[in-house]
């Protein structure tokens, strides 16, 4: 039955009645979900760019009624979704849709003016591909606040992983090597041999002198026949045997010593690597007070009371009691002002730039941030090994990861089965 009258709804049109007969569109309800609708044109919509989608692959089609099913049930959950996120006050800015188009326009090769003109050339409109796109960022919000929240990764859970090969794997540093073969055979002198390595040798001096690995093997003479090119990223295991004792020796942007094997001359250049290694970043302990223009307080009373504050702290007083009194940080306040041990990149840059220049047990000129007026007192500094903490870091990213697909299907069920569907 439901096959039946959804077929007819998307047929092109029936006749209507009065003197003459004419065929137009029909719109109707297909389905009422909780607070909205589901409209025939919209399931026509979608099926057009499923089909359309499958023609595009080569794939073999599933049954039209299942098709129809399948593609109105994507379209209630999707109802479902975008409902939540009005409730909750989801909303896209002009801002990140114009970045989100951007991205789509960059990754085919074109700038958002030639994608726009790309669109109308081929008969679809720019403004419903950027509504589809608010549509989709949307409900991919809605996902993430609904499902990370159901997701809890133990400090067990990532230390068993880590005790397992493919958790040792997964930490291991990454190289982007971009590599230069010259061959030599058996049939190569040695005279031959010794001239092809002194070529190599001035090659990879200008690699190291500054020059442009691309731009040095484009120079190479037409008798110099070299093979390789970039092997992309690569864990350690995952390189040629040859690169992997090789690979750890130079560092990023170094050229590794010309090395020679049964296959030839090597020239090995290390264009990028991430993660692995030790890693330490400089900590800074530090208080402060905030004080924040109001109707009240004036943004230039705020900062002469930020510089009576400092003198009265540097004429004796206690910084901490001054902070329980006057901050209006309440995250520190009651702690005498103390944000405790910070790293690079934790505080925003007004701040961050004050307290790089401010002396240990010496408090600062008032600063201006977005936050309002402060003061800091720079209490200690350290180096910290983060090393153990960004490895659990990219072990939890990736668990998480793992687990989102099979708990974001769980939860997805769950809204399906619990919102009030009526399909017509």
């Amino acid at each position: 039955m439901l096959r039946r009258q959804l077929l007819a709804l998307l047929c092109a049109g029936t006749l209507t009645s009065g003197a003459y007969a004419a065929t137009e569109m029909l719109d109707q309800v297909v389905a009422i979900v909780d607070d909205d609708v589901v409209m025939a044109s919209e399931l026509r919509e979608r099926m057009a760019t499923v089909n359309e989608n499958i023609a595009m692959q080569g794939a073999e089609a599933p049954p039209e009624d299942v098709l129809i099913r399948e593609t109105l049930d994507r379209l209630i959950l999707e109802n479902i979704q975008i409902q939540m996120g009005d409730r909750f006050g989801v909303r896209i800015s002009d801002g990140q849709l114009d970045q989100a188009m951007a991205r789509i326009a960059s990754q085919n090769g074109l700038t958002p003016e030639q994608f726009a003109m790309l669109l109308e050339q081929e008969g679809r409109s720019y403004g419903e591909i950027r509504q589809n796109i608010e549509r989709e960022m949307i409900i991919q919000r809605v996902q993430q606040g609904n499902v990370n929240q159901l997701i809890q990764i133990s400090e067990q859970e990532i230390e068993n992983y880590l005790s397992t090969e493919e958790g040792q794997k997964l930490v291991q540093p990454e190289y982007r090597i971009i590599h230069a073969l010259l061959p030599i055979t058996s049939d190569t002198s040695e005279a031959e041999v010794a001239q092809r390595t002194a070529y190599c040798e001035t090659l990879v001096e200008r690699i190291r002198g500054g020059e442009a690995f691309d731009a040095v093997m484009a120079s190479v003479p037409p008798e110099y026949v070299f093979s390789g090119g970039d092997l992309g990223w690569r864990k350690l295991d995952d390189l040629p045997s040859l690169f992997q004792e090789v690979a750890p020796t130079i560092g990023r942007g170094e050229t590794a010593d010309l090395f020679q094997s049964p296959s030839g001359l090597h020239i090995v250049t290390m264009a990028d690597q991430r993660g692995g290694g030790d890693m330490t970043i400089s900590q800074t302990r530090v208080r402060h007070i905030l004080l924040k223009p109001s109707e009240i307080l004036s943004d230039d009373e705020a900062r002469e009371l930020a510089a009576e504050l400092k003198a009265r702290a540097e004429a004796g007083e206690d910084f901490g009691e001054l902070a329980k009194e006057y901050s209006e940080d309440i995250g520190s306040a009651a702690e005498g002002g103390d944000l405790g041990w910070t790293s690079p990149g934790q505080m925003v840059p007004e701040f961050e730039n004050t307290m790089a220049s401010t002396e240990i047990n010496t408090i600062s000129q008032p600063v201006r941030s977005q936050f309002g007026w402060h003061i800091l007192e720079v209490l200690e500094r350290r180096e910290k090994d983060v090393t153990e903490d960004m490895r659990k870091a990219q072990v939890r990213e990736f668990l998480h990861g793992r687990k989102y697909q099979e708990e974001l299907d769980a939860w997805l069920r769950k809204i399906r089965d619990e919102a009030f569907v009526d399909i017509k």
